[in-house]
Order: C-alpha cells, then sequence, then structure tokens
C-alpha cells in the first residue's frame, strides 16, 4: 500500500505512515492494515516491539481522511461512515491492549485519528515540533478514537478545555495531560529507533527532561460548569476572550456532546467502554448531526463559515449517545 510501509525489521515489527503530502491522514484502508499488522505480529517470536513513525517533518497524523465518508454521506449512505469509525475504534483498542511494547514517535500534527494511533501506544515519544489536538467539535464531530478518554482522564478540567476548544498542545502539555508519555528531540530519533529494532528493549528509551507545560498553572475552573451556557458565562464573567472564541466558532451540538462524552469516560474501566459510547454517536454523524456541514466548511470547501443547524439539547444529545441495539457490539468477531 502506499499510503503506509508495514514490515519486520530485526526485532520490530515496523509501521511507517507515508503520504507526508496529505499530512498522513488515516484512511479506512490503513487503518485496517495496521490493525492485520498487529494480528499478526502478536505471536510472532521474531517481533519483540512495534515501532509507529510516519514520513515528513508536518505531522505524524493529521487526523482521520472522511473525504469517503462525506461523499457517502452527502449521497444518503450512512454504511460507509459508520464501517470506518467501527474498524478504526478496533484497531485503537488492540494498539492498548497490545501484549508487546508499542512505541510511537509523534512528531509536527498529532490529532483525531492520530491520536487514536498514537495516543494509545504504550510508549509515546514527542518531540519540539509536535502538536496535539482533538479538533473535531469544529467539524461537527466528537473527540472519538478513545480521545473522550484521553481527555476523561486528563488532570483537572484540562479534558473539558481541550475538547471544547479544540486547543493544541505543545510537547510539555501533551506529556502533562497524559497525551504522551516522553519528550526526545527529534535529531535523536533515528539513533533510537535502530537500537530499539537490533535490541527489541525499551530500555533504550531514555526522554530528555519535559518542557514547560503551560496547562500546568492554567485556571480551567470554568469548564467545570454543568453545560456549555454556564461554561461560557463563566469565561465571560472573567472576559477570558480567547477560550470563548473557538466556543463560539464550533458545533453546540458537538460541544454538548463531547462534555458528556468526557465526563462519562471518568467513570469508564477500560478504553474500550469509551469507544464504545463514542461509536454511539459516530454512527449516527451522517445522519443526525453537524458533521457533514461542518466536513465541507473546514475541509471540503474550506470557506471556514460551518452553519450549524442540529439541534444542540440535552434530548439530542442523549438520543446520540443511546444505545445502538446490536450495532454496539464493535467488538464482535474481534480478538
Amino acid at each position: 500500500m502506499g499510503d503506509i510501509l508495514i514490515r519486520k525489521d530485526r526485532r520490530a515489527g515496523r509501521i511507517t505512515f507515508t503520504r507526508p503530502q496529505a499530512l498522513n491522514a488515516l484512511s479506512h484502508d490503513m487503518a485496517l492494515a495496521i490493525d492485520a499488522a498487529l494480528v499478526a505480529w502478536q505471536d510472532d517470536p521474531e517481533v519483540a516491539l512495534v515501532l509507529i513513525d510516519a514520513e515528513g517533518e508536518r505531522a505524524f497524523c493529521a487526523g482521520g481522511d472522511i473525504a469517503a465518508v462525506y461523499r457517502a454521506g452527502l449521497a444518503g449512505d450512512h454504511q460507509v461512515g459508520r464501517d470506518f469509525f467501527r474498524d478504526e475504534y478496533r484497531m485503537n483498542a488492540r494498539i492498548a491492549e497490545y501484549p508487546k511494547p508499542v512505541v510511537a514517535f509523534m512528531q509536527g500534527f498529532v490529532m483525531g485519528g492520530g491520536v487514536g494511533v498514537g495516543g494509545h501506544a504504550s510508549h509515546r515519544i514527542v518531540c519540539e515540533t509536535t502538536q496535539i489536538a482533538m479538533p473535531e467539535a469544529g467539524i461537527g464531530l466528537i473527540p472519538d478514537v478513545g480521545g473522550s478518554w484521553l481527555l476523561g482522564h486528563a488532570p483537572g478540567r484540562i479534558g473539558e478545555y481541550l475538547g471544547l476548544t479544540s486547543a493544541r498542545m505543545g510537547p510539555g502539555d501533551a506529556i502533562h495531560a497524559g497525551f504522551a508519555d516522553g519528550f526526545i528531540p527529534r535529531a535523536d530519533w533515528p539513533a533510537l529507533i535502530d537500537a530499539l529494532a537490533a535490541t527489541g528493549d525499551v530500555a533504550c528509551i531514555r526522554p530528555a527532561p519535559r518542557p514547560e507545560a503551560r496547562l500546568e498553572d492554567a485556571d480551567l475552573s470554568a469548564f467545570g460548569g454543568r453545560n456549555i451556557a454556564e461554561i461560557i458565562a463563566a469565561l465571560e464573567a472573567v472576559g477570558a476572550e480567547d477560550m470563548l472564541a473557538p466556543l463560539r466558532r464550533n458545533s453546540p451540538l458537538s460541544m454538548a456532546a463531547t462534555l458528556a462524552l468526557v465526563r462519562a469516560a471518568r467513570g469508564d474501566a477500560s478504553l474500550r467502554d469509551s469507544l464504545a459510547r463514542e461509536y454511539r454517536f459516530t454512527f449516527r454523524a451522517t445522519a443526525a448531526s453537524d458533521f457533514l456541514e461542518g466536513v465541507r466548511a473546514q475541509i471540503i470547501d474550506k470557506d471556514r463559515s460551518p452553519k450549524w443547524q442540529a439541534d444542540a439539547s440535552e434530548a439530542q444529545v442523549r438520543a446520540l449517545l443511546g444505545p445502538l441495539a446490536k450495532a454496539e457490539q464493535i467488538w464482535e468477531d474481534h480478538a
């Protein structure tokens, strides 16, 4: 496959994103290929660990390649999106539960689907250029691929802040928020990857001191509000215009659902619980949310002027996050 390179390299299974011109956006076929490789290597005695990296300087993976989902949804075919999200989430869960170390090297943009791949690895390495975000509320979706799990387990109200504002984290903030584990300068990556492949031993990983974390001392108490209206009112009261701007720009329905998802994830026993809940929304997204309009405005036409029209009431959020019956069994036939 031209978009991803999968091979064995000495003691390592190697997965490399190879479409830097598209910021290594994750397609359905790429998600399936990653999952198949992990299945093949799970009981392979030659593979001691898995290394995931990406070509190019601009992005590890800037998100999911959702153009096909958009086109199908526009034509009334909602199954394309449902299949993509289901298979992607299965792959995310496999990475998180993998019995061998998975080391992800995340440079540049790491957003959405990229977080789903790198953010659940056992060893998550960032560098000077890393910018991690869950910007889905800006395209009418929700932080999925296990994003609600990561956000829900971030310290304090960082999860609500990141999920609602789509804010980007540099390497220090990513480590503080629990989206990464260690900082290693980009120039040191080739030698480390070579050592890991040669030895199959994660003891080779020796992170440098963590860069400054801006979020560590940030006052995010406003994001403890019971709903979006309360959060906006609290931010207005203190004149936090930089935080208010994205809340006024993002999809009201997506933000309301994101708030519910992040808070629900705090009570989840495992990543799979959060993924299953996220799937309730994404299963319905092309038919009953702002998703198609958000993709049109931000990705297809790029006019950056979405016309949000979806009902953002608490009743609608409950409906979109309600059980799916059999379709909710996204782990069926999946070891």
